[in-house]
């Protein structure tokens, strides 16, 4: 027979259940399935051992946070153990999760089992779990889910304040929106003043100076040398605003009301504002691209970077396209039309607006398309997986790009890759250390009463008292191993003072080869020695006979 207990994981408690005895565990299923929706059936099969509950939310929270990583906690360790059977072999656990099922099987050594008829049996015990825990009601079962998932959300969500780049997906689509509107409301205000002072359209050509202008004049016919200079101020061009003042006299315009000139100066002013606040808008994206993507918008631009991390949806989904993807992003409905068709693919989606595939030739723009989307790709990776922004390395990729250009108009050969990014590198690593070098002199022990730490001087070494067996040793190794010894000058008793032990050998092996070499013609080898001590022998030998 095997004993059946069931985990469950509450936003109030741990919950440990035991099913009926059965030879398998998949007979249960079909009777589970038939009483998981009537609660006296259910209770026949499944009833309620123990219930931990959780003391207050940070422990739920702790609870939670440790079954969704796969950690048993000491909460569900101390249930388990105390009230499962200690015949661990007989037991089977059903959990809802595999990860904590590998934990508990590991670290206690229960036989966890998911899914097939677990799955039923948790899926009843949700519904009824009120009903099995004694003064638990729905309703307060239901605040403390929404507690605890309210408060798991808020500690799973963590963003690095200086790194969102939800804010520049929000500021590029505010800026195209403000761009179109800026546009349809200056038609508006040229079409409008247009009645009355015709030939300033023709004359004014940008949409907020239009405004300003219509703002200003007012009516025609006040406009005289007096505003002349104000008029100057507004245009930038004497030329013009001198042009302007000339038309105002001869102007073919209708006459217009008081009201109508005041109400097209506020809706003037409205468009001037908007426009005023456009540009602090783009000051803004400039500044937040500098923080969050420094490399791409280096490389490609703050407007066109910004474009592309909002199609994408991110910067992290951005840097795992590939660079084929980048090259055509923006462009979705052309290339399925293509497929569709069988047609030309486009070479270029949102990448297009950069100024590097404007100034290339015609028969060119598909290469540096590919080429750029391949930088872009290497740019949003660099910002996305280092840890301090730089952009360092999106302006040697604007480099590259640069020499790919004049490659293809020129025929000069660019530079290597390698050798690019290992100049970033290089530049990288000399921008970094310049705060630490000041501290340099402070951290630095000062050694021998130097101070200059910069300075490097050879320390004398310590002198070593060798022994005349291991002097006399060392000189036979270094004559034997080396065959021209250079002579050495003669110096005073006072200078010979030996600042290593290696020069002491080499002048006390000098001075022994010297005296070896003398006595080297009065015995040769080994075999004189022998005829020498000889002869001496048969001397002695001589002289003891004539005496005797």
């Amino acid at each position: 027979m095997v004993l059946l207990h069931v985990l469950f994981e509450h936003a109030v408690g741990y919950a440990l259940l035991a099913l009926k005895e059965v030879e398998e565990i998949s007979l249960l299923q079909p009777q589970v399935e038939e009483s998981v929706l009537n609660l006296g059936k259910f209770h026949s099969i499944v009833r309620l051992v123990a219930f931990c509950p959780f003391a207050s939310s940070q422990v739920a929270l702790e609870n939670a946070n440790a079954v969704s990583e796969g950690v048993v906690h000491e909460d569900l360790r101390l249930l388990l153990e105390t009230h499962l059977p200690s015949k661990k072999k007989k037991v089977l656990l059903g959990v809802g999760d595999p990860k904590i099922g590998a934990a508990i099987q590991e670290e206690l050594g229960y036989n966890c089992q998911t899914g097939g008829v677990i799955a039923e049996i948790l899926r009843g015990v949700r519904l009824h779990f009120h009903n099995l825990v004694k003064g638990l009601t729905d309703l307060s079962a239901c605040k403390a889910q929404l507690g605890l998932g309210h408060s798991y959300s808020r500690a799973k969500v963590k963003f690095n304040v200086n790194r969102v780049d939800n804010m520049i997906i929000q500021s590029i689509s505010l800026l195209d929106q403000l761009d179109k509107d800026i546009n349809t409301f200056s038609m508006r205000v040229r079409e409008w003043y247009g009645y009355h002072f015709p030939e300033l359209v023709k004359i004014i050509n940008d949409n907020a100076t239009y405004c300003r202008l219509a703002q200003f004049i007012g009516n025609r016919r006040e406009l005289n040398e007096d505003k002349l200079e104000k008029l100057e101020e507004l245009t930038m061009d004497g030329a013009k605003a001198k042009a302007i003042l000339d038309a105002s006299r001869s102007s073919m315009g209708m006459d217009i009301s008081a009201i109508d000139l005041i109400n097209i100066e506020s809706f003037s002013s409205r468009v001037v504002s908007l426009s005023e606040y456009r540009q602090s808008l783009h000051t803004y994206l400039r500044s937040k691209m500098s923080q969050v993507a420094p490399s791409l918008s280096a490389l490609i631009g703050e407007a066109v970077g910004a474009r592309l991390i909002a199609h994408a949806g991110s910067l992290t989904n951005l840097a795992k396209y590939p660079a084929s993807t980048v090259q055509i992003l923006g462009a979705e409905k052309a290339l399925f039309r293509a497929l569709k068709t069988r047609g030309n693919t486009p070479k270029y989606g949102l990448i297009f607006h950069s100024t590097f595939i404007g100034r290339a030739a015609a028969k060119n723009k598909g290469r540096i398309s590919r080429y750029l989307a391949n930088k872009c790709s290497i740019a949003s990776r660099i910002d996305c997986f280092s840890e301090v922004p730089t952009s360092v390395f999106g302006e040697k990729l604007r480099e590259q790009v640069e020499e790919r250009l004049s490659f293809y108009e020129t025929g000069e050969i660019p530079r290597k890759n390698l050798d690019v990014m290992k100049e970033a590198m290089v530049q990288e690593m000399s921008e970094k250390p310049k705060k630490k070098k000041k501290q340099k002199p402070q951290e630095v022990p000062q050694e021998n009463g130097m101070e200059d730490p910069s300075i490097s001087f050879s320390k004398p070494k310590k002198k070593k008292s060798f022994s005349k067996e291991e002097l006399m040793s060392s000189d036979l190794e270094e004559t034997a191993g080396s065959t021209s010894i250079p002579k050495r000058k003669k110096s005073t008793p006072k200078e010979e003072t030996v600042n290593d032990p290696e020069e002491a050998g080499h002048r006390s092996g000098s001075k022994k080869k010297r005296k070896f070499s003398k006595e080297e013609p009065v015995s040769s080898g080994p075999e004189e020695a022998v005829g020498k001590s000889s002869s001496k022998k048969k001397k002695k030998f001589h002289k003891a006979s004539q005496e005797d």
